[in-house]
């Protein structure tokens, strides 16, 4: 699932929690004071709160420390970011654990500092803020990056199950994916700082995503806020040990294929077989917990529709629409209805969702444009200003501070231009596919469509990297041809243009946090910096870990099934190549699906409330290709954050998120000593195996007899 249609719900509950409770003193939030003039009520003021706390300079707010937590917690989310980009794909949004965390190590470092009078600059939240960006910027190249989809979709092992070898095949090094992340990771960043002001200032764009995150901080330096912080962390902590040693426990009992808690028959053998069953996954209740319940339905819907109605009806045609002998990992047969009905779908939600928000976007930027009061030249520190007067103290303040460290428009369009040309003669010799032309469109394309992606994600918090890749697949795919390696032009295509419009909405929430939190434009910039260098650094030696350690990654079945390579890589081929290789009626299928996720998206934005209940068609094409077991796991969370809401809903609210980043923390981190096991050797002692009374007398009567 699209990685950035994340925040929605979950955040905006955070915002709630925090600014309800204990962000800010209930009282004062309540309490509404009679202005200076005419009577006029105004609320509590946030920047009011904070006047008497010094603000640093952007150069003071990049703290040594604060990048040295930045790098410990980005090794952390890589590696809980990189396990669910190979087993579903599927990863909920990681600010809160990121803001958090980084409140609670560099505040433990300052107290013990404080004690013995050593402390020389205290923790704002302005740092915080710093530290939250670059962890996020970070970890968010491990999905950008392509390790789970259009990247490992490039190798061998990827291109032997898409039948696809003849359009050729780049298996992954380290070195030219780091490379190629340092060369195409960067770009988007300087696309949109031009627009910085426009978009945070003049639109006065509300990011909920980045909006939620400033609460969140901003609540973290109250009192009130700290101390709930503190209770947080230590939940947090709780369940962060208990998914981390329910992972060792579970490691001993998996020796085999098969083996295991991840493979217990909890509805029967039948519902097993149909991969009905729940895994005892921890990653993915936290992931039920943090993810808004409407996604959670519509997983297990997907999963119901495909395996356990449309695939058992499919499979009773075998060797009238398919040979029977094909087995179940070719595309002629099963498989191939699993992949491109799902793709289908994928494509359609794409499509619908890219032009419902592409036209909010031109009609919002027609309306802002012609009705925007602020004048183009908004001074910097003229208080007296007509314009500044009439904003409130809070956006008065922010206002001045965010404009007095503007990043020079020069740098911005230059930093573009050098990348550009770096790229445009590099790219090439790392994608030989690639020809040096069809970066030069990209990169000419690309900054409206970066404008795009990141003021569309101000409005309606969806960025569609994933979608802006999918159209330089089929457009870069259909202009190379049937020429010998455009699928993976199409490939290298796909995470030029996501790269960049992915970093360019990612750092307008940045900027949107940053300008709630008087963090500096140029310190936030500067973290989005070092953050993304860091991530083209960690994220490539985290996936090789897993690469080495797990022989069978990538592989149907297997731990780590990487599931959405093998779409990107069918994409790709289906762009070149077009529809010959379908097997019978997959096509009308495929049209069916694409139709219909068109048709739910219409009618959950015509039907008002009702439309908020109908399951979401991208959410729903997940399970097509992998079956349900996972859904099952995260509507159990959903299930446990629903009966804690009944029984006590203002600590579900508090502490729901933090018990849910601490089951994912723990078991996620858990895949590095289980990585380092794996290429020392080491193997589980203990195969734990569920077989059929059957077959278990079959197999006692061998065992006697032998």
């Amino acid at each position: 699932m699209d990685q950035h249609r994340r925040r929605d719900e979950e955040e905006a509950e955070v915002e709630n929690a925090f600014n309800s409770e204990e962000g800010y003193d209930k009282k004062e939030k309540k309490e509404q004071r009679e202005g200076e003039k005419g009577g006029e009520a105004e609320v509590f003021s946030v920047e009011k709160a904070f006047e008497n706390k010094p603000i640093p300079s952007w150069r003071g707010q990049l703290t040594m420390r604060a990048f040295v937590v930045s790098f410990v917690l980005s090794i952390l989310f890589s590696f809980i970011v990189m396990k669910l980009n190979l087993t579903t794909g599927i990863i909920p949004s990681l600010n809160v654990s990121a803001g958090l965390l980084g409140f609670f190590f560099v505040k433990t470092w300052t107290k013990f500092l404080e004690k013995f009078s050593l402390l020389k600059q205290p923790f704002t939240r302005q740092e915080n803020t710093v530290i939250q960006t670059c962890v996020v910027a970070s970890s968010g190249i491990a999905f950008s990056g392509g390790f789970g989809s259009y990247l490992f979709g490039m190798s061998e092992r990827i291109a032997e199950q898409s039948e696809d070898t003849n359009h050729g095949f780049k298996n992954p090094s380290l070195s030219w994916i780091i490379g190629f992340l340092f060369i195409v990771s960067f770009r988007g960043l300087f696309s949109v700082v031009p627009l910085q002001k426009i978009m945070i200032i003049d639109f006065k764009l509300t990011y909920p995503s980045g909006t939620a995150t400033a609460y969140l901080i901003n609540s973290f330096h109250t009192t009130e806020g700290a101390k709930l912080a503190k209770k947080q962390v230590r939940t947090l902590g709780k369940f962060f040990s208990f998914s981390f040693l329910w992972g060792f426990f579970q490691w001993f009992f998996a020796a085999g294929d098969g083996c295991g808690f991840a493979n217990f028959p909890t509805f029967g053998l039948q519902a097993y077989k149909n991969r009905f069953y729940f895994d005892f996954s921890a990653t993915y209740v936290g992931v039920g917990m943090i993810c808004p319940y409407l996604i959670n339905i519509s997983v297990l819907v997907g999963g119901i529709l495909s395996w356990g109605l449309m695939w058992p009806l499919i499979e009773n045609r075998g060797g009238d629409w398919y040979s029977k002998g094909l087995g179940q990992t070719s595309l002629h047969g099963i498989q191939g209805y699993r992949v491109f009905i799902a793709i289908a779908m994928i494509l359609g939600d794409g499509l619908y969702n890219f032009i419902k928000v592409l036209t909010r976007t031109l009609s919002g930027l027609f309306h802002q444009v012609r009705n925007r009061e602020m004048t183009s030249n908004l001074p910097i520190a003229d208080q007296d200003s007509p314009v500044i007067s009439k904003l409130s103290y809070d956006d008065q303040k922010r206002t001045q501070l965010f404009l007095k460290d503007q990043i020079p428009t020069w740098f911005a369009i230059a930093g573009y231009v050098t990348i550009a040309v770096v790229s445009i003669f590099s790219l090439p010799h790392i994608f030989p596919e690639l020809k040096w032309y069809y970066v030069l469109v990209i990169y000419i394309c690309a900054p409206a469509l970066a404008f795009c992606n990141a003021y569309g994600c101000g409005l309606t918090d969806w960025s569609l990297a994933s979608t802006y890749g999918k159209l330089a697949i089929f457009t870069i795919g259909a202009w190379a041809g049937s020429a010998h390696g455009a699928v993976l032009a199409g490939l290298a295509a796909c995470g030029v243009m996501m790269n960049n419009v992915s970093t360019a909405s990612d750092l307008s929430q940045d900027f949107k946090t940053g300008y709630l939190t008087l963090a500096s434009p140029r310190s936030m910039f500067v973290s989005q910096i070092i953050g993304t260098a860091m991530g083209c650094i960690i994220s490539p030696c985290v996936f090789w870990l897993f690469y080495k350690a797990f022989d069978d990654l990538g592989l149907p079945g297997s731990e780590y099934p990487a599931p959405y390579a093998v779409v990107y890589r069918n994409m790709a081929k289906l762009g070149v190549e077009g529809f010959s290789a379908l097997p019978k009626d997959c096509l009308l299928l495929c049209y069916i699906f694409f139709g219909g996720a068109v048709v739910i998206n219409l009618m959950r934005d015509t039907l008002g409330k009702i439309g908020s209940y109908i399951p979401l068609p991208m959410a729903m094409a997940i399970p097509f290709y992998l079956g349900p077991y996972f859904a099952i796991d995260m509507c159990v969370g959903s299930l446990i954050l629903f009966v804690w809401s009944k029984i006590d809903k203002v600590k579900a609210d508090k502490f729901g998120p933090a018990v849910a980043s601490g089951l994912i923390c723990g078991e996620g981190i858990w895949t590095l000593p289980s990585s380092i096991l794996a290429l020392a050797g080491v193997k589980q002692p203990i195969c734990m195996k569920f077989l059929s009374r059957t077959t278990n007398s079959r197999v006692d009567t061998f065992l006697g007899s032998s």
